[in-house]
């Protein structure tokens, strides 16, 4: 289709979460973790706010992460950075935590979703 950017494709791609230790560990446990040669993790047990920047730019910049998984009150806390990724690869999930629970108003995604479509039925509806 035409205006389509390509989308790499890499047969190891990884999800990558920026999350408190609960969360991380679960994930964890169920084996998203890595650890390449140079000891550079998928994962990041939040710790302040700058590390979590930085984070998130290395994530979103790695060529072998396909999803960032960031629990949605750590995304608050860098929601300018979070609002004006616009990459389709990686993607960028928010995700629940035990102590803070899902809140669809905060969802930067959710929220494009919403506009899309909002905005395509309005068309659809003028032809």
């Amino acid at each position: 289709m035409a205006g389509r950017t390509n989308i790499p494709t890499n047969n190891s791609a990884l999800i990558a979460i920026i999350a408190d230790e609960d969360t991380v560990t679960g994930f964890l446990m169920a084996g998203v973790g890595n650890v390449d040669l140079r000891k550079k993790t998928n994962y990041l047990l939040v710790d302040n706010i700058k590390q979590i920047e930085d984070a998130f730019k290395e994530f979103t910049a790695r060529e072998d992460i396909a999803i960032v998984l960031i629990s949605q009150y750590i995304a608050n806390m860098i929601r300018f950075l979070v609002d004006s990724y616009n990459k389709p690869v990686p993607a960028i999930l928010e995700i629940p935590s035990k102590d803070h629970p899902y809140d669809p108003a905060h969802d930067s995604v959710l929220s494009r979703v919403k506009y899309l479509f909002s905005a395509e039925s309005v068309a659809s509806d003028r032809r």
